[in-house]
């Protein structure tokens, strides 16, 4: 099928989906679309017991989309510099040190909790599955998704201090993340001389060199758009910073998307802001990528919906999923205990910011993706499965009720 066909059909589902929320639902965008979307593909399931030609169409239409290279490679760049570029700068200055302690030190921990406690209940459950791919589980399900985050926590109205550390963690964690699971992913293809020197060289090169490397392209940006006063070119500019940025990043095996989020940050910083663009360009560039953000938000969570028809819809998948729920959601709390009362007398928290921190870490896409690339000898099917219904757990369960515990929690 040919890459405009695909788009054609993801722009259309995705259309007609919003329609469909925001016309009857009236829910959040990123919940409304997956929820709809679900519903359809189980209706096309149904249906295929009378006739599945609809279902075979969808299933090869899915089969024809490699949904972790147009994740991870392409869509996550734009969407993490939308989202940085609307980020508050002086707040995320301000929380600087809890949230690089939640994405740092809580993603490393979170991902030995969760490989540990998944490794015994699947133990338990009869499934006998080695530890290191256990381990590489807790890796890929550990990154909070900033793009499932951002598009929730607009609609809530938490406090901005939690909602900063929330989202500036979510921006930050899925570069540790990634750089965790490829290390134990090298180590559980059979790299055992994949030594401590390496994994400490990977995580410089990735993270330092992509937030230095972010830094670079915000800095040239800013004084490209201080330069002139023509906001079609500029916002021309901004485009160009994303793709050429997240082109050279990748050649230079660094990571893109920490690169996006720095290079918005310093772009979108409000002092960068008033000297470098008028006040209509402003308002051209936050418009473009405030359209660009809801554009493959939409057609981000129709995609995690469609990714439905690839599943084994084995009962003991199904079990295991369903059991990761709860054991996911406490690693995440002892996860961030400890940076939280390291900064709680330094910085004022909110009460109850560890559950509702808990509670607001949304997985979604980015989880899938890195499932999606795990090999058969991984237990690929057994890993996908619990990772799309933790998933699906929460962004619908928690994201529609984040907004509840936020009002209760936060006193």
């Amino acid at each position: 099928m040919e890459i405009f066909t695909v788009i054609t059909i993801l722009v259309v589902f995705s259309a007609v989906f919003g329609y469909i929320n925001v016309r009857f639902l009236k829910m959040p965008n990123t919940i409304g679309l997956m929820s709809i979307t679900i519903t359809f593909t189980l209706i096309l399931i149904g249906l295929s017991y009378f006739d599945n030609t609809l279902l075979e169409k969808e299933k090869q239409f899915i089969l024809n989309i490699d949904f972790q290279t147009v994740l991870l490679d392409i869509m996550l760049s734009f969407l993490l510099f939308a989202g940085a570029l609307h980020t508050n700068f002086q707040q995320l200055k301000v929380q600087r040190k809890p949230i690089l302690a939640f994405a740092t030190f809580g993603t490393i921990s979170s991902t030995f909790i969760i490989g540990i406690l998944i490794y015994y209940l699947l133990q338990i459950i009869n499934l006998d599955i080695d530890f290191i791919y256990c381990l590489l589980f807790g890796a890929l399900i550990s990154p909070t998704d900033p793009i499932a985050v951002l598009g929730i926590l607009k609609k809530v109205g938490a406090p901005k201090k939690l909602e900063t550390k929330i989202v500036g963690e979510s921006l930050f964690n899925d570069g540790v993340g990634v750089v965790i699971f490829l290390t134990i992913f090298q180590i559980a293809k059979g790299g055992t001389d994949f030594e401590l020197s390496h994994v400490a060289e990977l995580f410089f090169v990735e993270v330092v060199g992509g937030i230095a490397f972010g830094m670079v392209l915000g800095w040239i940006t800013y004084r490209l758009l201080k330069s002139i006063d023509d906001y079609d070119i500029e916002v021309i500019i901004t485009i160009a910073l994303v793709m050429g940025g997240t082109v050279v990043a990748q050649k230079l095996y660094i990571s893109a998307p920490l690169a996006m989020v720095t290079a918005g940050l310093v772009v979108g910083n409000d002092t960068n802001r008033e000297a470098s663009m008028s006040g209509i360009t402003e308002q051209y560039v936050d418009k473009f990528w405030e359209l660009v953000d809801i554009l493959l938000n939409t057609i981000l969570f129709v995609l995690i919906g469609m990714e439905m028809l690839i599943l084994t819809f084995d009962k003991n998948y199904i079990f295991a999923g369903i059991l990761a729920i709860p054991l996911i959601l406490f690693a995440r709390y002892l996860s961030l205990m400890l940076p939280i009362k390291l900064f709680a007398k330094k910085l004022d928290f909110i009460p109850n910011t560890n559950i509702i921190m808990t509670w607001g870490g949304l997985r979604g896409g980015i989880s899938i993706a890195l499932a999606l690339s795990l090999t058969q000898e991984m237990h690929r099917d057994l890993f996908l499965v619990i990772t799309y219904i933790v998933v699906i757990f929460s962004i619908i369960v928690q994201g529609l009720t984040v907004g509840k515990v936020i009002k209760k929690f936060a006193k």
